[in-house]
């Protein structure tokens, strides 16, 4: 009996030990039938990857965080060598509600790995690795985003972390996806961007914005002002940052469906037409708002 019990107090501390609950699927259809035949395991290899390693340095106390990794293979150069988008997703739970926040809707173009059929994932993120170095700057970075929504910059531990991974990555072979001329997106701007001191009162502004989001249901009206502030701090940012950062276009790339529901019936119609300002990507769909 006391062995069950030691059991079960391992098994919950276990439980609560893990951040993430990952649903990784994979697209390889365009592939070689020996390439696609080494992959058969690969996705149930980075799900478990996922959800069973701890990536914080405390027993994780707040619920799982939801996130998706949909990998797209491109390519393979051989037997072992890939190329694939993926597109990271995360969400957070609204504060006393069944409702998700979305946080990360990244598309990855250049993630280059070799893999070869069962191969062992292990966590070691001072190691570079093409593959378990590319997952784990997506935890931290999907830790990041939740933390700084909950209480502003806490987020910076995780941040850290991840462009640590980043300086390692770029030393490797499959440096692609991690340096500055991988395109329009890449690793190292997005993480370098966060934690530029420039857009601080951004990312503090960030948390204000969420906890309008857990706001809302219980006053709509002082949510939507908490929600609004986020604009506000954005436009008076304008002159000192680059509104064309990736971590601006990220954030709003998630949001901007979330800040159009919660705010379309915001009394200042005008924070629309400053949205188009900070967010030209969006621009369309905030003009539905302004002209409906």
């Amino acid at each position: 009996m006391k062995f069950i019990l030691g059991l079960l107090v391992l098994l919950t501390l276990s439980l609560k030990a893990q951040e993430l609950q990952a649903t990784v699927t994979v697209q390889y259809e365009n592939l070689p039938v020996i390439n696609k035949e080494s992959l058969v395991n690969f996705a149930q290899a980075v799900e478990d990857y996922l959800n069973n390693n701890r990536f914080s340095n405390a027993a994780w106390e707040n619920p799982k965080i939801k996130c998706t990794f949909t990998i797209f293979f491109l390519s393979a150069g051989d037997e072992t060598s890939y190329s694939a988008q993926v597109f990271v997703g995360s969400q957070r739970q609204v504060y006393h509600s069944t409702k998700n926040s979305p946080m990360l809707t990244i598309l990855d173009n250049n993630w280059s790995f070799t893999y070869e059929k069962n191969q062992a994932l292990y966590f070691n993120p001072m190691a570079n690795n093409s593959i378990t170095s590319f997952l784990d700057y997506y935890a931290f970075m999907i830790l990041g985003m939740e933390n700084d929504s909950w209480e502003q910059l806490s987020g910076t531990p995780f941040f850290s972390k991840a462009l640590d991974i980043v300086h390692l990555s770029l030393s490797g072979k499959n440096s692609k996806g991690w340096d500055k001329s991988s395109g329009t997106f890449n690793r190292r701007d997005l993480v370098e961007d966060i934690l530029n001191e420039r857009y601080r009162p951004f990312r503090e502004a960030i948390s204000d914005y969420h906890y309008g989001v857990d706001l809302f249901e219980m006053n709509k009206i002082n949510g939507q002002k908490k929600m609004a502030s986020l604009v506000s701090a954005l436009q008076s940012l304008k002159s000192k940052i680059d509104l064309r950062s990736i971590f601006i276009k990220v954030f709003f790339d998630a949001k901007y469906q979330e800040i159009i529901e919660y705010l379309k019936d915001y009394p200042d119609k005008s924070i629309f037409k400053t949205l188009k300002e900070i967010d030209p990507p969006h621009a369309g769909k905030y003009d539905e708002i302004i002209y409906q």
